[in-house]
């Protein structure tokens, strides 16, 4: 095991943006990561390997040492903690929104609030830097039904393109994050295996340059 190097990936919208920048960083998986039921990969990287796990997973691997590091959305960190994880690199990748949202021209409660998140950690912490009292209730998913149905006042959650608050008659309201995908490597591995991480790592940070300097690129 000391002599290669697991990386976890999240699941979902972020493995479909994932895999072309690892391509591009020569990073290739040895068959196709979405037509096999199999979890760990090996690949063109001699003693590297993938393994494809729930996005909420990702911290917990990497901090207690089954991966080495991973990839994963900044809103999963946020939520997870950051203990015994290093984060070298923003991998700008998968962007968008941490907000608060409600129900569109509703002047949110000034008192006390109850909130609709699975974001509880974050919405917790947000909501007291803010000095307003409120009753976070944990949900994991449909979070905009949540105010529709006097569940909740308002919700925290991820905002792409607003489509969906906007079809259910709700708006975004308060910036919390911006939110985008990194790169996150155990701290005991950065020292142990700190001369197989290291190139992996300026693989990425090269692929990530390049990607910047094209979409920076005049038209």
């Amino acid at each position: 095991m000391n002599k290669q190097l697991i990386l976890a990936l999240s699941k979902g919208r972020i493995l479909e943006e994932t895999l072309p920048l690892l391509a591009d960083a020569g990073i290739v998986p040895a068959e196709d990561l979405g037509a096999s039921r199999k979890l760990l990969f090996d690949t063109n990287l001699p003693g590297v390997k993938l393994v494809v796990i729930r996005a909420t997973d990702v911290p917990t691997y990497v901090q207690l040492g089954a991966a080495d590091l991973g990839i994963a959305g900044k809103d999963v960190l946020l939520e997870h903690g950051a203990d015994g994880l290093y984060e070298p690199l923003d991998l700008e990748i998968a962007k968008c929104r941490l907000m608060t949202a409600g129900v569109k021209g509703c002047e949110p409660a000034r008192a006390r609030r109850r909130v609709a998140t699975k974001f509880v950690n974050v919405a917790r912490r947000y909501y007291a830097e803010q000095g307003t009292q409120a009753e976070v209730i944990k949900l994991y998913g449909a979070m905009e039904l949540a105010p529709l149905m006097n569940l909740a006042d308002e919700i925290v959650d991820i905002v792409d393109t607003g489509n969906t608050l906007k079809a259910n008659g709700m708006e975004p309201r308060e910036l919390i994050a911006s939110i985008s995908t990194r790169l996150v490597v155990n701290k005991a591995s950065m020292t142990m295996k700190h001369d197989m991480l290291k190139p992996l790592i300026e693989r990425l940070r090269l692929a990530v340059a390049a990607r910047r300097k094209t979409s920076d690129a005049p038209a």
